[in-house]
This record gives C-alpha cells, structure tokens and sequence, in this order.
C-alpha cells in the first residue's frame, strides 16, 4: 500500500467514527446541559463548594464564576509546583522555578498546556496527577461552559440569565469528561500505553552513559489531554513517544479524541436552539477549513523536491516512521485547528509551507472544529461577524437565528477577534526586537523568525504546541508566554459572555422572504470566506516574513 493511499484511509476511517458519533454524542450534550436533574455526586460537589446550582445568573456573575475559579486553579497549581520538593511521589525532583512554576500554572489553567520544561525530568506523580491531569478536565469543563452559555444567548429571549456556571463546570467534568475519559483510557491501555506509579527505571547502558525512564499514570492523562483538547504530554516527546502512542491505531484514535466533543458541540447547537440544521451549516463550515488544511498538509509533505525526500516517500525529517506522512498530517492540522497542541511529530521539520499551515490553523482562532467550547464559540462569534457583512452588502438589518445584530453585538465581537492578534503581534514584535530574547533562537533568518512567531501564536491562542528549537525555558519567555495564555483565555471570554447576555436579552424577530437563510451553503461558504479573509488581513505580513518566505526560498 502507498503512503498516500495509506493518509487517505486513515482520514476517511476517521470521517466515519466521527460520523457515527455525531448525533448521539450532540444530543446527549443538549441533555446534560438543559436538564433540571442534578445527580447525588453532583450534589455532594455543590454542597462542598456552597454553590446553588438553581440560581440563574446574568452574564456579569456568570464571568465572575469563570474567572474565580481559574484564578484558584492558577494559585493552587503554582503552589503545588513550588512545594513539589517536600511532597510525596516528587519522584526526587526540586520544586520548580518560580517563572517555570508560574508558566506552567497560566498554561494549564488556560487549558493552553504549553511546556518550557521535560516533563519526565521535573514533574512528580503528585504534579503530574493531583495538579496538571485534574486542570485538564477542568479547564475543559470551562470552555464547554462557556459555549453553552453563548448557546443559550441565541436560544433565550427577553431574560439575561445564562444559566448557572458552577452547574455547568461540575456537569462537564462529572457527566462527559470523566465517563468518556475512562473508556477511552481502557482502549490505550489495552493498545500499550502504559499506567502505573513506579519509579525511575535504568533501562539500558550505552556508550555515554546510562538512560533512565520514569513511569506514571500515562494513560488516563493521554486521553483527557486529547478529549479534552489541552496537549500537555507526561513526557517531553509528547505524543511521538511510545509509552503515550505506541502503534498507528492509537494515534488515529487519539485524533478521533482531539476532534470528537467540539465536531459533537455543533450538534447540540443546533438542538439547544431548536434549529438542527443551524448546527449542520456550522459543522459544514467547520469540515470545509479542517478537510482543505489535511489535503494541503498531505500535499505539502508528500511532495518530493530532492533525492533525499524521493528516497523517503516523502518529508519524513522529524515525523515517526510509525505513523508516516499521512498520520502525521492529519494529527498536525487537527492540534493547530483545535486548541489542543499535542504533536507527534517535529513542526519545525516540515517543509516551509508545512509549517505556515500549522501557523495559520492556530491563527485562524481554532475553530475548526476548535478546542472543547472555544472552538464552537469562536466559530459563533465569527457568523456574528459574517451576517453582519452579508447585512451591509444588501442593505438590511443584519440577524441571525432571530437575534438582531446591531451596534452593541458587533463591538463585542470586533473586541473578541482583535485580541488574539494582537497579543500574537504584540508580543512577537517585542522579542525581535529585543536583544535577549533572540539569543533563545536556535536558526536564523525566516526559520528563526517562525520559532519565536509560533510561539507567541500558540500561547495566544491557548494552542501549546511548539515549533521546536526555540529555548522557552527563559525568564522572558515564562513570563510572557504565561501572560499571553491566560490573556488570550480569559479576555476573548469576557466579549463572548457580554454578547451572551445582549443576546438573551433581545425579543426574537420573525423571519421574512429578506431573511438571511443561515443554514443554506451560500452562508456557510460566506462564513468560509469571512474567517480566511479576516485572518489573512491580520497575519499576512508576519506570515510573509517567517514560513512563506522559508517556503518560497
């Protein structure tokens, strides 16, 4: 079978299992979170953290809810790691540094996941599974929480309650995350990943020495770092090591994880706001961006220029002989256009176009199908955008699902857009010009402007993946990436919420002959059209000056 036959299999195989989980998965999120029943453990948690889950909240409150509880998960994970020296199962490793600690701590709270650091060589057990394994459902819960709130925006009238957000939290964790968690850590096991709490192992002498692995409660972590779409391996290799995914099928299965809840979460869209089609037309345009970056992707890689790739099949520079061109492909598109950020293989190494695609994934905000709820909101707030054009082309007042689209909801989805970019920007310009944070640069010229530009695109955009041969154990970097990660969490979240609330304040309007039909392909193809051009404005220039100028060269 040829390499290429082989990638084409794989994402059809992939197509399918997502296909067949669609609708089943998407009605079950409409239950949970439209459901009056709490169930006992869920009443045990509120009792716990005096919470009344009944009590409807206005948007306001509803931020306030987010933004408490992640600022105690920041608190609560940095002192962990400050502490990790005198804890038990530290595994013998020192407390981390008070700059790693606090990157460490914003980047999973921001369900970012970013990692300047060797995870099998500075995190104990107790880190590993009391601190980053629970941030990882958490910090998901958060973000389904939010695009349920937005949901309900457009689905309610006349009200500006949005729900109740620590009911919202717990039923994410207690009724999705863990029971799909748990299965799906079987199936790894069961594939070869390993789970256990032993210690640190000499597994063989060689020529310079000795090498030494450490084992760990890998499995259960794998699957809530992919299902969860946050990205932070146990070990440094990430998800190209084989103790996290051994064989060709865990890696397919791993995608299917990363791309299963939010591909899902436009269905119960669709059902939450009584219009199933709604949430078709969002997935189309979702599937549309996700299918032309996987065959861009393929094409780029598979493309032969020299006899070294010829030889090769293919650029197999920096990927798993396991997994080849195809696998690898689609893992990478899958993990830039989610807020996921796992990798299975070496960015850095693929062609200059390759590696602009993974870039512009990210930039494109990562809503196709995007991370556990950022990505379902994102994609929202971007037909916000796409009707109120559509308004203004043919003279109407811009609506969508009944909700009209005035002066108010375009600001707050105008504020929501601009602030990724410009922390991207921002902060990237800053390091160039610098002279310390340069000398972190492993290449010069393009490549070396890519490394420092990725990574300021990931942080900002809660990806966490890494380019690679960028040296981000720095005081600089630390400190700046950690505050572009919970910036880029939070702030986008405080536009979505407001526009949440003005949503659900308004009286729906009766479609007309003049309506736009947002569930027909013209408006999806709109929607396409609006994304692509919208960030191609904004990122063009830097994406001249780093990949596409490496890949034109």
């Amino acid at each position: 079978m040829s390499p290429v036959l082989a990638g084409v299999l794989q994402l059809l195989a992939l197509m399918a299992a997502l296909a067949l989980a669609y609708v089943p998965l998407g009605n079950y999120l409409a239950r949970v979170y439209s459901s009056p029943r709490h169930l006992r453990i869920e009443k045990w948690i509120y009792k716990g953290i005096g919470a009344d889950p009944d009590t409807e909240m206005r948007w306001p409150a509803y931020l306030r809810g987010v933004l408490a509880f992640s600022v105690a998960g920041v608190l609560f994970l940095y002192l962990l790691q400050r502490l990790q020296g005198v804890l038990p199962g530290s595994l013998g490793f020192a407390s981390i540094d008070p700059d790693q600690a606090f990157n460490t701590a914003a980047s999973f709270v921001a369900n970012t996941n970013w990692q300047s650091y060797y995870g099998e060589q500075a995190m104990g057990h107790i880190v590993q599974t009391a601190g980053l394994a629970v941030q990882n459902f958490v910090s998901a819960a958060v973000g389904i929480a939010v695009a349920v709130a937005l949901v309900r925006g457009f689905a309610r009238s006349r009200t500006g309650e949005l729900g109740n957000f620590w009911a919202d939290l717990v039923r994410g964790v207690v009724r999705v995350l863990v029971p799909i968690a748990v299965v799906g850590a079987v199936i790894l096991v069961a594939c070869g990943v390993i789970q256990n709490f032993s210690g640190i192992h000499e597994v063989g002498q060689f020529p310079g020495g000795t090498q030494e692995w450490n084992g760990g409660a890998v499995a259960s972590q794998e699957v809530i770092k992919e299902l969860g779409t946050n990205g932070g391996g146990y070990f440094n290799a990430n998800s190209a090591h084989p103790f996290e995914n051994p064989t060709p099928f865990t890696n397919l299965f791993e995608i299917f994880l990363i791309l299963l809840i939010p591909v899902a979460l436009t269905r119960t869209f669709g059902v939450m706001t009584g219009s199933v089609r709604q949430g078709y037309a969002i997935l189309a345009t979702m599937a549309t961006i996700w299918l032309s970056f996987v065959a861009l992707m393929m094409w780029t890689e598979f493309a032969h220029h020299g006899p070294a790739l010829q030889a090769a099949g293919g650029a197999m520079e920096g990927k798993e002989v396991r997994f080849g061109i195809g696998g690898s492909s689609i893992f990478a598109v899958s993990t830039t256009l989610t807020s996921t950020g796992a990798v299975d293989s070496f960015h850095s190494s693929y062609t200059g176009l390759g590696g602009g695609i993974t870039m512009l994934g990210m930039m494109l905000g990562e809503i196709a199908p995007g991370g556990v709820g950022s990505g379902l909101y994102g994609m929202l707030v971007m037909a916000v955008i796409a009707v109120f054009v559509a308004g203004l082309m043919v003279g109407r007042t811009p609506e969508y699902l009944g909700k009209k689209i005035g002066t108010r909801e375009i600001k707050f989805a105008a504020c929501y857009i601009l602030i990724t970019p410009a922390l991207v920007l921002v902060f990237t310009a800053a390091a160039m010009a610098l002279p310390t944070p340069g000398h972190s640069m492993t290449n010069s010229g393009a490549h070396g402007f890519s490394e420092i530009l990725y990574a300021y695109t990931s942080a900002s955009n809660n990806n966490g993946s890494a380019f690679a041969g960028l040296n981000a154990d720095t005081q600089w970097f630390n400190t700046t990436l950690g505050l572009a990660m919970l910036l880029g969490r939070f702030l986008p979240m405080v536009f979505v919420l407001a526009l949440a609330g003005s949503l659900a304040r308004q009286q729906p309007v009766p479609a007309t002959k003049g309506t736009l039909r947002t569930e027909k392909p013209l408006f999806s193809g709109l929607l396409v059209g609006a994304v692509l051009i919208i960030t191609g404005l904004t990122y063009f220039p830097a994406l001249a000056l780093g990949p596409l100028a490496e890949g034109l060269a």
